[in-house]
C-alpha cells in the first residue's frame, strides 16, 4: 500500500515510533505528508479552550520527538495538537478534512480488568473512518528496541 497523505494519532507511548515509521514508509515513494496528531481530551464540564498546561507541555514534547523521528525516517511531517471532547470523532473528522488515504495507529498492549482492550477510540475510528486504518500492535514483550535512544 502506498499513500500520499497519512494520519498518525500519537499519545506518547514507545510504539508511536513504529506507527510513524510505517506512515513514513507508506508516503515515501509519493513524497507525501504524514500528519501527526496528539488529541487532548477536554472534560465536558470545561470549555474546549480550558488551560491544560501540563498536558500541553507533554504534547509539545511528544510532537517534537515525532518530528525529529520523522526526519530520521525521511518523512514530511506536520504535527499538531487537537482539543476535543472525544478523540475518536476528532480524529475521524481530521482525517476527512485532510483527505488522508490511511490512518496508522499504534496500539500498545493495555488491559482493562485483566483483559486486552482496544479502548474506546480505536473501535470508533475503525467503524467510522472513510479510509483504511492500519493498526500496529507490539507483542506483550516489546520494549521498543532500537528506538529508545540506545
Amino acid at each position: 500500500m502506498r499513500a500520499h497523505k497519512v494520519l498518525v494519532p500519537v499519545h506518547g507511548d514507545e510504539c508511536d515510533t513504529e506507527a510513524l515509521s510505517l506512515a513514513c514508509d507508506l508516503t515515501h515513494d509519493s513524497k507525501g505528508k504524514v500528519y501527526v496528531v496528539y488529541v487532548i481530551e477536554v472534560h465536558r464540564e470545561l470549555p474546549l479552550d480550558a488551560e491544560a498546561i501540563l498536558e500541553e507541555d507533554r504534547c509539545e514534547t511528544v510532537l517534537e520527538r515525532m518530528e525529529n523521528l520523522g526526519k530520521k525516517f525521511h518523512g514530511n511531517i506536520q504535527a499538531e495538537i487537537l482539543r476535543a471532547r472525544d478523540a475518536g470523532p476528532a480524529l475521524v473528522q481530521e482525517a476527512e478534512e485532510r483527505e488522508v488515504e490511511a490512518i496508522v495507529i499504534a496500539l500498545p498492549y493495555k488491559t482493562q480488568h485483566g483483559v486486552f482492550s482496544l479502548g474506546r477510540t480505536v473501535p470508533y475510528i475503525l467503524k467510522n473512518a472513510g479510509c483504511p486504518v492500519l493498526l500496529w500492535h507490539p507483542s506483550r514483550s516489546y520494549h521498543g528496541l532500537g528506538h529508545n535512544g540506545s
